[in-house]
C-alpha cells in the first residue's frame, strides 16, 4: 500500500518555484528520420536539476516488478 500525505501544500509550492527556475533543454541531438534536432536525457536533466535541488526536491526512479500471486 502507498503512504501518501494529506497536505501538499510544501510540495507544491516549491515546484511552482522550480517551474519557473527551469530552462529550455539544450536541442543537441540529430533525429534523421524528422531532419530536426531534439533534447535527450542528459540535457533534459541538465535543465532542471539545479532548479530541483534549489528548492528541496528530488527526482527517483525506480523500476518497479509486479509479486508473482
Amino acid at each position: 500500500m502507498i503512504e501518501q500525505s494529506s497536505d501538499i501544500t510544501a510540495l507544491a509550492v516549491a515546484l511552482a518555484k522550480a517551474q519557473a527556475q527551469v530552462k529550455g533543454a539544450q536541442k543537441t541531438e540529430d533525429n534523421p528520420f524528422f531532419k530536426s534536432k531534439y533534447a535527450d536525457l542528459a540535457s533534459v536533466w541538465e535543465a532542471c536539476r539545479e532548479p530541483l535541488t534549489t528548492n528541496g526536491l528530488s527526482v527517483c526512479s525506480s523500476r518497479a516488478t509486479p509479486r508473482a500471486s
